[in-house]
């Protein structure tokens, strides 16, 4: 293939077929990662931003050390290296549904693969993130009912612009509710959305967490040539006074 496009891998799974590509950016010279599911865009190297806030701004609501910490959806990677770069982590679970994606890491596919498999801190885990999320057993399949310090989301591009139906239950009360319960406390719930701020979640949110806050991180669209945001929701659950106050936040 030419040097400025490359199919790295491609893949039928049961939530259609998955693909890897690598693309030279003409302007720039970078190379650009992308994954596709079907025509969909999951996820591209070209935007990482908002991703890297999701760690940052999820861990700066602790104050305390020896972290144990979740992400939900490991992509490319960005959210998960931005959780190792925290001094504070202790262990890190991602947990991801795609096989394929976390081949792709081990096998250093990725540009981040080898930096974050390699970390004796980190464990990627095959697993229905959403499933996990409601049973009892948790994030931890070896170590069933292990609570948290934080637990980070990117999977769904919104809570109301979802990749499959049934993770709809856990944007409601009752689903962020079940969520907490892996959570010690205090600890932190934070979640990536491509929409802007959506107050009706907003108000979800701050039923199942003592403290919330809606961040808008924006970023520059070399594609389009303009600014873009993507929002940022944290929850802290209530428990002990460990955390400090957040920019924007409703108790």
């Amino acid at each position: 293939m030419s040097v400025y496009f490359e199919e790295l891998d491609f893949r039928p799974t049961p939530m259609g077929v998955l693909s890897l590509r690598r693309r030279r950016q003409l302007g720039s010279g970078l190379d650009i990662y992308e994954i596709k599911l079907g025509d969909e865009f999951l996820m591209s190297s070209l935007f990482t931003v908002a991703e890297i806030a999701l760690a940052r701004l999820g861990l700066a609501a602790l104050e305390r050390s020896d972290l144990d910490v979740v992400v939900g959806g490991l992509g490319l990677g960005y959210t998960a290296r931005a959780a190792l770069e925290n001094p504070s982590v202790k262990s890190l679970i991602v947990v991801d549904a795609l096989a394929e994606v976390i081949e792709w890491h081990a096998q250093g596919l990725l540009p981040l693969g080898k930096e974050i498999s390699g970390d004796p801190r980190c464990r990627l885990v095959h697993g229905d993130f959403f499933a996990m999320s409601d049973s009892s057993a948790g994030f931890d399949p070896l170590a069933p009912g292990r609570r948290f310090d934080a637990v980070l989301v990117d999977i769904d591009h919104s809570p109301r612009n979802l990749l499959h139906a049934r993770h709809a239950a856990l944007y409601t009360l009752a689903g962020l509710k079940r969520l907490a319960e892996h959570l010690h406390p205090g600890g932190v719930f934070a979640l990536w959305s491509n929409d802007a701020p959506d107050q009706a979640f907003e108000t979800v949110l701050a039923g199942a967490f003592a403290i919330s806050a809606t961040h808008v991180v924006s970023f520059e669209n070399p594609l389009q040539h303009r600014d873009a945001s993507n929002t940022i929701y944290v929850g802290v659950k209530a428990g002990l006074p460990i955390q400090k106050a957040i920019p924007g936040t409703s108790q």
